[in-house]
């Protein structure tokens, strides 16, 4: 055993920590209501003097100053809009059996907003209801809940008691998914509801506690696992439009989902609304008069990074057109203008996920997903240029609300007005050069909190990476950070997972990139073949060539940083990466002709050995798509002999971390243990963390934490240098 010098997290008043960012309020997307004067923000803020996580609502004025309102839900639950000045809050009673549905009005003047005690409403018969859409017009609750094979809501508990009675622990499979993400299947499976909501006479509230699985006999399941929520689906005043997977396609080597319509009461059945030739379909959303859906699209069955298109189905005429054809950038969600005659859009372009506007033309007479169209009404225009925008919603008098984080800070709500003079100007000139709009910031959540800190904003750079493609890339410059100090700063590689992904201008509670600039690093971060956002040939082409072009562009990416920024000590290198980019980590250990010279590695869920992880990961078509076919099969073969980190294991001599988590259904933790083994077998100076409850990403907030920690000791064992200042009590050992 070596001992180690002592090692300590930097930290000050003027430092963006590991802690602060576990701390951060994280807000999600900005809600408004029908009116389009209030926005509902639900909020999150985590502790660790209480070790709670205190869930909130905020909501903001969009056309007054008023001050925010912030309502504490102390048992949780989820918030939605009944009305223009209602909220409904639903959250689990005690016991954690059944679920309450309350209502808290609010009152709005010029001297702010005053919420009233909450009303109960009625009751749930189980404790998961969740993803609840809400029809004034109609007086109906949509939400989604988990039942057995019945059907029935109100037979959940019965059967619940059942199976947790059944006399033994096995789970028995004949189909896949047998397990999926980080969850074992089992009998209950995800399902669409109704129940009449409505107010009465006399205003008041009435819940009718009769529930319409809406779903039932169909073999749909929605929204889809894991991730599905509301964006699975959306409601008009009369019906439902929801995906779900193909029922008849073996999940977890198919992508191919459905789009449906059906009414409250499902009294026709759902209506099959795509062409059933399409891959995954995501967002279908109604426009404001109920007669048009939207959706997004994927044409390739078994491939999840597909390009997305914007297909419209014009319910009156009965015809199904895509709109986006020619343009090469996937959006990831879409809204009717209010009053149909445009489409808004966010997508992804440049590192950036940026809001679009698109006109829309009068529907084919036939359903096509070619239509001849000029290009004003198949390119989009971009509206916003920094960031990333989610959470679209059009609002009455031209005006559109999105929410927007960015590398220095988390989500706020934005509104964009003067949407009228925009869509004029565009019909009048096709372009948009002379619209003077912009976003305006309506909350600022984590301002405060944030003063002082510095975080720093992403410095792009393009460089020519394999087959001539340029290639982009950008940097976080270190806490301090002095032009002309030659040799100063330790440089980080952040290689992204996916490998279909981006590292783009977005908060993240997981990988922050200002989290390890504020520790001194110069962080570089690069999009190489395969990322997302340069348009869909550069996404498509690391298929079938893992180790290929996207080494080349991280070699010549890193030198073009080197270069550029002699700032830089590289001879203090290190690099990390998850997923994909924990692929890269052991691919870089087996190839140390390229030269990167680094002193240490962090392989967070990495792919170790690529041929075991085509038999033992969920979700099949991944494999399959990536590597040529099954393991078995010829071409997959012959792509895994050349491209399988553990071919290369010989050649293993950089200090290495390995990261896993137990309930890493995608990336099953043998990979990291069989890493961790290859490595201390060898010598290498290693260190395995395991997560025994965490999935292919840490999400709980003290393993959070407990993870930055082993990172940056790790680095520090081999590229730190000693300052009094950091000095701590603990010491740590490491094995020779």
């Amino acid at each position: 055993m070596t001992t180690v010098r002592e090692f300590k997290l930097k930290a000050g008043s003027d430092k963006f920590t590991p802690k602060d960012l576990v701390e951060l309020a994280r807000p999600g997307a900005g809600v408004a209501n029908a009116a389009g004067d209030l926005v509902l923000v639900s909020v999150s803020k985590y502790s660790f003097e209480d070790k709670k996580n205190q869930k909130s609502i905020v909501l903001a004025a969009l056309e007054s100053s008023v001050e925010p309102l912030t309502i504490p839900l102390a048992k949780g639950g989820e918030a939605f809009w009944l009305d223009d000045k209602t909220v409904g809050h639903v959250s689990a009673d005690e016991g954690g059996k059944t679920s309450s549905l309350y209502a808290i009005s609010v009152k709005f003047s010029t001297e702010g907003l005053t919420p009233e005690p909450p009303v109960h409403l009625g009751s749930f018969p189980t404790s998961s209801p969740t993803n609840f859409r809400y029809s004034a017009a109609a007086g109906v609750l949509v939400f989604s809940d988990y039942v057995y094979p019945d059907g029935d809501l109100t037979n959940v508990r019965k059967n619940d008691e059942e199976w947790e009675n059944r006399g033994h622990n096995a789970l028995v499979y004949d189909e896949t998914y047998e397990r999926h993400w980080d969850t074992w299947g089992g009998p209950k499976k995800p399902s669409l509801f109704t129940a009449k909501l409505f107010q009465d006479g006399s205003k008041k509230w009435q819940f009718s506690g009769q529930f319409v699985n809406v779903l039932n006999g169909t073999g749909h399941h929605a929204p889809v696992e894991p991730f599905g929520g509301t964006d699975d689906f959306d409601i008009s005043g009369t019906h439902i439009v929801y995906t779900t997977k193909d029922p008849i396609l073996p999940e977890a080597w198919h992508t191919k989902q459905d789009v449906f319509i059906v009414d409250f009461t499902a009294s026709k059945g759902p209506r099959e609304l795509t062409s059933g030739k399409q891959g995954a379909t995501h967002g279908p959303v109604f426009n404001a008069q109920g007669d048009k859906v939207a959706w997004l699209e994927l044409d390739e069955d078994g491939y999840e990074a597909d390009r997305a298109k914007v297909v419209i189905y014009d319910l009156v005429k009965d015809v199904r057109y895509t709109l986006t054809q020619p343009w090469d950038r996937s959006p990831d969600s879409v809204a009717f203008s209010t009053d149909s005659a445009f489409l808004y859009l966010t997508a992804g372009d440049h590192a950036r996920n940026k809001v679009f506007v698109l006109p829309l033309p009068d529907t084919p007479e036939q359903s096509t997903t070619h239509p001849a169209l000029p290009p004003y009404y198949t390119t989009p225009r971009e509206l916003t240029r920094s960031g990333a925008a989610t959470g679209l919603q059009t609002l009455p008098n031209g005006r559109l609300i999105f929410s927007r984080s960015s590398l220095q800070g988390p989500n706020d709500v934005f509104i964009l007005r003067g949407l009228h003079e925009l869509e004029a100007e565009l019909a009048k000139s096709q372009n948009l050069d002379a619209w003077k709009g912009g976003a305006e910031q309506v909350t600022n959540f984590t301002e405060t909190a944030l003063k002082g800190k510095s975080l720093s904003s992403p410095e792009d750079f393009y460089f020519e990476g394999a087959e001539g493609k340029t290639v982009h890339g950008y940097v976080i410059k270190p806490a301090g950070w002095k032009e002309g100090q030659k040799k100063k700063y330790p440089p980080l590689l952040f290689i992204h997972g996916g490998p279909q992904g981006v590292w783009d201008d977005r908060w993240s509670t997981r990988w922050n990139p200002n989290i390890f600039s504020q520790q001194g690093y110069f962080l570089i971060a690069i999009n190489p073949t395969g990322s997302t956002t340069f348009g869909q040939e550069f996404t498509d082409a690391i298929a079938k060539d893992w180790g290929g072009k996207p080494f080349v562009d991280l070699q010549k990416g890193w030198k073009y940083a080197l270069n550029k920024y002699p700032e830089i000590d590289a001879d203090r290198a290190v690099a990390a990466g998850a997923s994909w980019g924990g692929y890269a980590i052991n691919w870089i250990q087996g190839h140390p002709e390229f030269g990167f010279n680094f002193k240490a590695l962090v392989c967070h869920d990495g792919v170790f050995d690529a041929t075991y992880n085509g038999f033992s990961t969920d979700e099949l078509f991944f494999f399959n798509h990536e590597w040529g076919g099954r393991p078995w099969d010829p071409e997959a073969k012959e792509i895994l002999r050349k491209f399988n980190p553990t071919n290369y294991v010989d050649k293993w001599s950089v200090p290495q971390l390995v990261i896993h988590g137990s309930k890493d259904y995608r990336l099953p933790e043998t990979d990291g243990i069989g890493a961790f083994h290859a490595l201390k077998q060898q010598g290498v100076p290693s260190r395995l963390v395991i997560f025994p409850e965490e999935n292919h990403w840490v999400l709980n907030h003290g393993n959070s934490l407990k993870w930055h920690y082993e990172v940056f000791r790790w680095f520090d064992l081999f590229v730190g240098k000693e300052e009094k200042e950091d000095a701590s009590t603990e010491v740590v050992q490491l094995d020779d």
